[in-house]
């Protein structure tokens, strides 16, 4: 054992740029291959402004690769957010560009970041002013819908603060902010506790409160990221009153019409909303939030539901995509689902790809794994903006390819058996990749996830009836990884050292910088029976390194390893003829003979495997 410990350490500290590794299996014979890629090098210094300079535009060519070639065209990654330069903000000549940090070394009295009408109106464009809130938590979301929004040369943007650390760190950032006076908590509020419920009220209230200045308001949510200027969009519907996304997955329309009402059966979504100052606008906000005001068990979004379609119907005229509503005055039309992307119709149907639009906007809803679930997912799709030493770590990275029969993938029938194998398959290698990059002390990035089946929150057959769900797909990771416990600080005594990860997109990224990407040695896991295997620092040939299989598989036994990473996979859900419905993944599935996919039998077995 000491000599390949001994091995790693000086593979540790040596210093090549790039570290290509792949795994050889021998079985008699070489009969297949899978490549794990990683970098040494030393960190550049990180910018303290990273929001302020744009990545440069760098597509490198898509690697042939040996195995089965599986690569859809219906990926969930958006391709086109590379993103350019930000454009030239269109401005008052009073009023600073943002991201320009304030000159002064002192933060104004904070009755000067109160909303006012002549606050909102040194922001507003056309008479519109895009808007979102949040607590600190949150402040990298909100740097991020600010950063996308400024990209596409948008600058009629307000934040507002429900703490004043948000105010103060927003202000020394150049981002325009209000104090909305709350003074709530900076922690992370948790979707659906009384504090989350709070926030939703705290909307209510603001739209209340700016739609009586007269501007037409675009209030988002900061889990969201704007994709595509949507101002022409809703300027294409003068006479609606609101325009509002929904959580509808079925298609109604497969252009970039507004979704039919009359097919609409999923809740409209108040995370990404358009109104305009009207009377009936207005009239309806008031009503709302005294609704919920009223009774703080009422969410904010069921509260909305409930109050607009207290009357639906009918449509505005025979050939309008709008429809009454609320009191039979009001305007209203619903964002189609297709490219005013919900968490489910972006990540997981792609249908904006499918049908051949281009998306504005994607929210992460329909996600799991918390915060950290909609971070990772942003990040997936190469949306999310992240410090230069997010993408430039010390102890390098490693990735690899993990190879997947083409029987697994695509024959047979859709069903949990076959999604299990599937899924349980690239486990068992996920695995191993973690054990080399813990010994190694690498991050590591994931690989692409296939699954056969969708995950939700209720019984259902697979996947949804009706929706442009491809079976197989490449499936979000928090779909089968418990991503916020991937990141938790777990004691290092019981759980051994933390294992950093990447998303699968990572190397496609432009912010990636080019000398991780360009620089490359090759490490070959070898069977030790072989002579020319041995635990050496010494290349077999040049630019490769070889060392023996059972060296890494050696960690995985490890218990601390063992006791982490049994903790990183969550549950699949679920199945319809059974209480409790939900499947656990088992990490170490393969160690058990017996391991069949099936819920909790009794109360007693419904707890993870661990």
């Amino acid at each position: 054992m000491g000599g390949w410990r001994n091995w790693y350490q000086e593979l540790v500290n040596s210093k090549p740029l790039f570290l290509t590794i792949y795994t050889t299996v021998i079985v008699g014979i070489v009969f297949s291959s899978f490549y794990v890629f990683s970098a040494v090098y030393s960190p550049s210094s990180a910018s303290a402004n990273w929001f302020s300079s744009p990545p440069s535009i760098s597509h490198s060519p898509v690697a042939a690769s040996s195995y089965i070639n599986v690569a859809p065209n219906f990926s969930p990654t958006l391709k086109v957010s590379a993103i350019p330069p930000p454009r030239p903000q269109s401005r008052s000549k009073q009023v600073k560009p943002i991201w320009e940090v304030p000159q002064t070394k002192r933060l104004p009295s904070l009755k000067s970041f109160q909303l006012t009408k002549e606050l909102v109106e040194q922001r507003v464009q056309d008479n519109i002013i895009i808007m979102t809130f949040g607590n600190y938590a949150f402040m990298d979301f909100i740097l991020n819908w600010v950063r996308r929004l400024t990209d596409l040369g948008l600058s009629n943007i307000l934040v507002g603060a429900l703490d004043t650390k948000l105010v103060k760190a927003l202000y020394w950032k150049g981002v325009p902010v209000f104090d909305m006076g709350s003074h709530m908590s900076t922690m992370d509020v948790g979707w659906g506790s009384p504090t989350f419920h709070k926030m939703g009220r705290e909307k209510a209230i603001l739209i209340d409160s700016v739609l009586p200045f007269g501007f037409e308001l675009l209030m988002c949510d900061t889990d969201m990221v704007w994709l595509k200027n949507p101002l022409p969009y809703f300027a294409r519907y003068p006479d609606a009153d609101i325009l509002t996304s929904s959580d509808q997955v079925v298609p109604t329309v497969v252009d970039d019409r507004l979704d039919i009402w009359q097919q609409v059966g999923a809740a409209y979504n108040v995370g990404i909303f358009h109104w305009r100052p009207t009377e009936s606008a207005k009239k309806f906000a008031k009503e709302w939030k005294e609704m919920i005001l009223a009774d703080d068990k009422i969410w904010d979004q069921n509260g909305f539901n409930d109050l607009i379609r207290r009357q639906l119907g009918p449509s505005v005229s025979e050939d309008s995509e709008l429809v009454y509503a609320y009191d039979g005055n009001l305007k209203l039309g619903v964002l189609p689902a297709s490219i005013f992307c919900s968490g489910h119709t972006y990540f997981v149907q792609a249908m904006y790809k499918q049908l051949r639009l281009e998306p504005y906007a994607v929210h992460t809803t329909f996600q799991y794994a918390g915060t950290e679930g909609k971070r990772h997912r942003l990040r997936e799709a190469m949306v999310f903006y992240d410090p230069p030493e997010y993408y430039d770590t010390p102890g390098g990275f490693l990735s690899f390819k993990p190879f997947i029969p083409k029987s697994l993938l695509l024959d047979g029938k859709h069903d949990l058996e076959s999604h299990f194998a599937l899924v349980n398959y690239q486990m068992k290698q996920i695995r191993t990749a973690l054990a080399i990059a813990s010994v190694l002390n690498r991050t590591l990035v994931m690989p692409p996830l296939w699954c056969r089946l969708d995950r939700l929150w209720f019984p259902h057959p697979g996947v949804l009836e009706g929706t442009m769900t491809r079976q197989p797909f490449l499936c979000p990771l928090d779909h089968v990884f418990e991503v916020n416990v991937m990141l938790q600080q777990l004691p290092e005594d019981e759980y051994g050292p933390g294992i950093g990860f990447r998303e699968y997109s990572f190397m496609d990224n432009p912010s990636v910088p080019k000398q991780v990407k360009e620089s490359r040695l090759e490490v070959q896991l070898c069977d030790d029976t072989l002579i020319d295997c041995q635990a050496s620092s010494n290349t077999s040939s040049p630019g490769i390194l070889r060392f023996p299989r059972h060296s890494s598989e050696e960690t995985t036994r490890e218990e601390r390893f063992r006791r982490r990473v049994k903790r990183y996979v969550g549950i699949w859900c679920c199945v319809d003829s059974h209480t409790p419905g939900h499947i656990y993944y088992d990490m170490y599935w393969d160690e058990k003979p017996d391991w069949k996919p099936i819920p909790p039998q009794t109360p007693g077995d419904d707890h993870p495997p661990w």
